[in-house]
């Protein structure tokens, strides 16, 4: 309480201290201006005035009126000025702020109003300055009541506009201040969705995780700003449940994931992921783009059954899929530098633009494969079938395992195809 307190204190210091400071100038300028007995021409014999001579007015002179209006519209801004600084002032209250914004527009419209009414409406007129009291004694009882009711018939519009305007700017605020709250509560929920999605997928059944992950992706939809996040945190659950890491019901993980195992050995693949592994693989990629991909960097997923897996540029640089079946499988814009695919399934894969730099492709199926505008630069090729592959347009240089005339005759090429002349 105490803490609030002097917040809201050193908040306020500021504000109140200007107002104080033009208060302080004021009534010092005020105070050193001269009586209005002193300030025309001193009397004297050679000034006396004649005896018939009446003074018109006791109102103090025109310019003593004037420095006081000067001191008055001073004080006012001062006023406007603090109001401002408050209502912008994150330190103070809700309510704090609300207040002081309300009293700086209801005193902006008030000034303006009377600027509008006073001054400007004498300047359109024509008359350059306000009437004397000399005129206004020479008015008749008739013109004083038709100028005191049209000062309360200007008066009660401008009142009535004010009401108006205030209205408006009110409506505003409350439709700018629902549309913030509206807004909070909407970040509230996505907040809450997401900390229970992200809890489903710690849970022991797998149904319960799958459904966390599908949650992930509606939330993904709903609010694109947390689009990373979620692609973040899909892609370290792929790799933490990758095929050979060890689950509850496991001992240890599977043979084929031991390094010493080799490769002419490999099994065929075998290994089932779960429904939950694929969603997340496939949504995960999906949230992805060239500058953005989906992080499954050294994924193991050997042996393991990916057929028609949809992993549309995805980060896959070093990921052991030796022997992986990824036969139909969508690998559109892929990095696969340095990935080990010795023996893996590939026929009919769709691997257009993929990066396969120094990847391992040893006795790999490409048969029918899409590679278009692959780079496959120092990728190991021995052994691989290339029937009917498409590379066209796709970088070969540095190859190793295949002869230029072997490529020609198993694969489709063409002019933009870049081999390397000495293979």
């Amino acid at each position: 309480m105490t803490a609030t307190i002097s917040r809201v204190l050193r908040a306020a210091a500021p504000p109140v201290a200007l107002i104080a400071s033009a208060a302080v100038a004021a009534l010092a300028c005020a105070r050193l201006s001269p009586p209005a007995a002193l300030a025309g021409t001193p009397p004297g014999p050679a000034h006396d005035p004649p005896p018939d001579h009446q003074p018109t007015s006791s109102a103090p002179p025109r310019r003593t009126r004037r420095l006081f209006r000067s001191l008055g519209l001073i004080l006012f801004l001062a006023v406007i000025a603090a109001a401002t600084w408050s209502a912008l002032n994150p330190l103070l209250p809700a309510w704090g702020r609300w207040t002081a914004g309300g009293l700086a527009m209801a005193a902006t419209t008030c000034l303006v109003i009377g600027l509008l009414i006073g001054p400007a409406a004498r300047y359109l007129s024509g008359e350059r300055t306000p009437i004397t009291d000399t005129e206004r004694q020479q008015m008749t009882a008739t013109e004083r009541i038709e100028a005191l009711n049209a000062a309360r018939h200007t008066l009660i519009q401008a009142a009535t506009g004010l009401v108006v305007i205030g209205g408006v700017a009110f409506t505003a605020l409350g439709l700018w201040y629902t549309a913030r709250t509206v807004e909070t509560a909407q970040e509230g929920q996505i907040t809450d969705r997401y900390t229970k999605a992200v809890e489903q997928l710690g849970h022991a059944r797998q149904d319960v995780r799958l459904g966390g992950i599908y949650a992930l992706q509606r939330l993904a939809d709903d609010s694109p700003r947390d689009k990373d996040t979620i692609r973040n945190v899909l892609s370290a659950y792929v790799r933490s449940h990758d095929s050979c890491t060890v689950r509850p019901e496991q001992k240890k993980p599977p043979r084929v994931c031991a390094s010493e195992v080799e490769e002419l050995r490999l099994p065929e693949a075998s290994i089932t992921p779960g429904a939950d592994v694929i969603a997340a693989l496939s949504i995960a990629s999906d949230l992805g783009s060239r500058a953005a991909a989906a992080d499954l960097s050294r994924v193991r997923f050997p042996t393991t059954i990916l057929r028609s897996a949809h992993m549309p540029h995805a980060y896959l640089v070093s990921a052991d899929l030796r022997g992986a079946d990824l036969v139909d499988a969508d690998l559109r814009g892929v990095n696969l530098r340095g990935a080990d695919l010795r023996s893996a399934g590939l026929a009919s894969a769709d691997l257009r633009g993929a990066d396969l730099r120094a990847a391992y492709l040893r006795h790999a199926d490409l048969g029918g494969a899409d590679l278009r505008g692959a780079n496959l630069r120092g990728a190991n090729l021995s052994g691989a079938a290339l029937g009917r592959a498409d590379l066209r347009g796709a970088d070969l240089r540095a190859i190793l395992g295949k002869t230029v005339q072997e490529i020609r005759e198993a694969a489709v090429v063409d002019s933009n195809t870049l081999i390397d002349p000495l293979l």
